[in-house]
């Protein structure tokens, strides 16, 4: 059985385009019995602190129980990673770049010896065999030019901890051309291999 990691990081609702291109991503990669797990980033994840800091670096079996449960969120999010095929976010752009829920998602994922390590040619991702879509919203900025930080820092990010192939679907300059921005990205998530 397949596994969609879906996380949506808009904060707005109903009225959020990355979430609907997110949703209609992961009903276009479903195939037969999959197993979806959503995160909704939206509402804020503690940031990285000193214990958290000390936890990671202190062996598993020297952990206190106070450590243990400074990175329980950490590792929850970790083995969500680790346990997806496939991995589809609705990110809307905010001031060139993510929301600050979604950044701070992205801390606790990175985990040195779980979702990368560092090698004598530099650091390695761990996350193997999978792939991410993420569908990019944007109100007035257009997506791959050179005031869109968020584009390249994903495709980085990713590919820091082992995901080389991300694939970004996008409705951008929506507080231009909203109507064809969407139709685009949805024809384009329609031509999606589920496989």
């Amino acid at each position: 059985m397949q596994s969609i990691l879906h996380i949506d990081a808009s904060g707005r609702e109903n009225a959020s385009v990355s979430r609907k291109l997110s949703d209609a991503i992961v009903e276009k990669l479903k195939i037969g019995e999959t197993d979806v797990l959503y995160r909704d980033v939206s509402r804020g994840l503690p940031f990285v602190d000193e214990m958290m800091i000390g936890s990671y670096f202190t062996p598993k079996e020297d952990r206190s129980e106070e450590q243990i449960r400074s990175i329980a969120l950490s590792d929850a999010i970790v083995s969500e990673l680790q346990q997806a095929d496939t991995i589809v976010v609705g990110m809307p752009m905010y001031n060139f770049s993510m929301p600050a829920g979604f950044k701070a998602w992205c801390d606790l994922a990175a985990r040195v010896g779980e979702t990368f390590q560092y090698k004598d040619t530099g650091p390695k991702g761990l996350l193997k065999n999978k792939r991410a879509f993420v569908a990019i919203a944007t109100g007035g900025t257009k997506v791959d030019t050179d005031i869109d930080f968020l584009t390249p820092w994903l495709r980085h990010y990713f590919g820091f901890i082992g995901i080389d192939d991300v694939r970004i679907i996008k409705a951008d300059r929506l507080n231009r051309e909203a109507d064809r921005a969407i139709e685009q990205a949805l024809q384009e998530i329609s031509r999606l291999a589920a496989a």
